[in-house]
């Protein structure tokens, strides 16, 4: 079964760049995606990377964050640049393998199955 590893969260000032990484250990998934969930918020959808190289990203997000993967396919990234206070949250990766994750403009958490642990992200002003 498929298992993911994330890492590269941490502590920045407002404006400052962080860069997330989740390795992939089993076979390649339909959609990844990366989601975020703050405390006592729900876990909402940031960005998604299909394995047709196809990305979306959500609304708010657009120009600051930037997912990709390595050639092998074997880590997912996630660039984030300008981070503002709001963007703290623990930011998890995810894996489809289920037809429905590729709709455009889909991030919906339960067309995936697979879940990292988490990295912690924060934002100080």
């Amino acid at each position: 079964q498929l298992k993911l590893l994330e890492s590269g969260g941490g502590s920045v000032q407002a404006g400052g760049s962080l860069r997330l990484s989740c390795e992939l250990f089993g076979y390649g998934p339909i959609c990844m995606g990366w989601f975020r969930q703050a405390p006592g918020k729900e876990r909402e959808g940031v960005a998604r990377l299909d394995s047709d190289g196809y990305t979306y990203y959500a609304d708010i997000l657009k120009g600051r964050f930037t997912v990709s993967q390595d050639d092998a396919k074997n880590t997912l990234f996630l660039q984030m640049d300008n981070l503002k206070p709001e963007d703290t949250a623990t930011y998890y990766c995810a894996a489809s393998f289920f037809s429905a994750c590729r709709q455009a403009g889909d991030l919906r958490r339960e067309n995936y199955g697979i879940w990292g642990q988490g990295t912690q992200v924060t934002v100080s002003s």
